[in-house]
């Protein structure tokens, strides 16, 4: 393999021309020959660039409104012939082919033309062909050529132009790994919008799919595990992923987990009141809603201080300076909020660890999307759990219907049970968590967990009595035996809702009949492993 490849032809042809003035302007500088097609070769004539037509080297005319222009063995004869390999170029003598040593292509915007909502016809216009075949055939003769997909990498092109006289082998060698990635990417887009958008296939046989990388991170779960944060290479929902850091340490795999689960929280709540969600462990530990920002922060925190330490906040909207302050009070790892107000900032600025991560707007909790799992040997792919209830959902199996204030505390616990590890127990009452108890191994224990967090915080701040006293309680799940509802009994509970549908719902709707609770089946489970 040649070393050093002086570029003395260039085939360029854009979609994006950004950048094009100056790599155009270095080319020209160190004698290179352009060849390029339609638009691109217009724009380099505007810019005061000779240009050879791809129709004068093919002796072929552009045809078929664009489609057919670079499909020729004038053209791939150019790109993937092997220079020092005789037969090749005997090859090229013989039929008039000239070598191509650089081609600078990027694709026709199938994503974009997707994304504005464009009719069919158009979508399938906008699916390059030339363009991938051109950069499939010099990323392959890498040896020889030099394959740009990005405008990112003109600099540095340009560098190896004007200090090497022509492009290394290691930079040939980069440029094609990020060229067959390109089209791997662009292809997958294509054949995800076949598959699920044109033919409505649910599970295709072949599932493509393709992620551009945001950033390395400092390392996993545990610093013996190397981790970074990617993001869908095709059309996708905006999320933590997309949030602007506006300061504090490198993020983490966990922070960034752990903001995650936070952000989708307080998501549910985002045309509701001010809402506060504390996290730990991606489990929330608190959660309530308030007439403002400072008193949901409260609720939220007295629930489980214990937890809230070096947990994750998250709330609804733009943070105000008195809750950035109530905040900081407490050692906190990450703060996610739609916005904050310039005097929240600079709370914030006093600590100079924590991490404040801004998102335009929150997302969609009822948005579609897949949720992945990496198993021994596959993944798992299935619908994200966007389900939600509603009160006219709401089925009462007991004899005594829920009060007004108890159905709101119901779908309240409901909402956040949704987000908490299963098995699931959360008791709230007057838009406050009063308790949560996650991811057990049975019901009964994440109910009395959930109601020993409750008296402690009682003892702590020098309530009379729990919160958890007459309070409505959610179960992620059915109760499979009474034994679990008998523990939010001895709680205090009121009101449950839960699924309902076990083969022994009969003898908890007893026990809930004989306690005087009342209870709402829900139809819906929401399990999250």
């Amino acid at each position: 393999m040649t070393a050093i490849v002086p570029i003395r032809r260039a085939l360029i042809s854009l979609s994006d021309k950004s950048g094009l003035d100056e790599l155009a302007a270095a080319l020209g500088r160190a004698g290179v020959e352009i060849v390029s097609t339609g638009g691109t070769a217009a724009k380099l004539r505007e810019l005061g660039v000779e240009v050879r037509d791809i129709s004068d080297l093919t002796g072929f005319p552009e045809m078929m409104d664009g489609r057919v222009k670079t499909l020729h063995p004038k053209v791939h004869g150019g790109l993937l012939a092997v220079r020092d390999n005789a037969e090749h170029v005997a090859a090229m003598e013989e039929h008039a082919i000239a070598a191509i040593d650089l081609v600078v292509v990027n694709l026709y915007p199938f994503e974009s033309t997707v994304a504005k909502g464009a009719p069919r016809d158009e979508i399938i216009e906008n699916i390059d062909i030339g363009g991938p075949s051109m950069v499939r055939s010099a990323a392959k003769n890498h040896a020889h050529v030099a394959i740009v997909t990005d405008p990112s990498d003109y600099a540095e092109l340009i560098e190896e132009v004007n200090g090497r006289g022509g492009t290394s082998l290691d930079f040939r060698r980069k440029l094609a790994a990020k060229a067959y990635a390109l089209t791997a990417a662009y292809d997958a887009m294509i054949s995800q919008w076949f598959a699920y958008a044109d033919q409505g296939e649910r599970w295709p046989k072949l599932w493509a799919s393709s992620s551009k990388l945001v950033m390395p991170l400092r390392y996993g779960e545990n610093p013996h595990q190397q981790a970074a944060l990617y993001i869908p290479a095709g059309p996708h929902s905006a999320g933590i992923a997309q949030a602007e850091q506006v300061q504090g340490k490198e993020l983490s795999y966990n922070n960034l987990n752990d903001a995650s689960a936070a952000l989708e929280l307080a998501a549910e709540f985002r045309d509701g009141p001010p809402t506060v969600v504390i996290v730990k462990h991606a489990n929330p530990c608190g959660v309530a809603s308030g007439d403002s920002l400072i008193d949901a922060w409260r609720g939220a925190l007295e629930c489980d201080s214990v937890s809230a330490f070096g947990g994750i906040v998250a709330v609804n909207r733009p943070l105000d300076e008195e809750t950035a302050e109530a905040i900081a009070d407490i050692f906190t790892e990450v703060v996610v909020a739609p916005g904050a107000s310039d005097g929240a900032k600079a709370v914030f600025a006093r600590k100079k660890n924590l991490r404040l991560l801004l998102t335009d707007g929150l997302p969609d909790p009822k948005r579609p999307g897949q949720s992945i799992a990496v198993i021994a040997g596959g993944i798992l792919v299935q619908d994200r759990d966007n389900g939600h209830v509603t009160r006219d959902m709401l089925k009462v199996v007991t004899r005594r219907a829920p009060t007004e204030q108890e159905f709101e505390d119901c779908l309240f616990a409901w909402t956040v049970a949704k987000h908490v590890k299963s098995n699931a127990i959360v008791y709230a009452k007057n838009g406050i968590t009063a308790g949560i108890g996650a991811g057990q191994m049975n019901r009964r224990d994440s109910a009395r967990i959930a109601a020993i967090k409750a008296r402690e915080a009682a003892e702590k701040y020098g309530w009379a009595n729990p919160r958890t006293l007459g309070s409505a309680v959610a179960s992620d799940a059915f109760f499979p035996f009474a034994d679990g509802l008998l523990a939010t009994v001895e709680a205090g509970a009121t009101a449950v809702i839960q699924p309902g549908g076990s083969i022994r719902d009969d003898e908890v709707i007893a026990a809930a009949d004989e306690a005087g609770l009342a209870m709402v089946f829900t139809g819906m489970r929401h399990f999250r492993h």
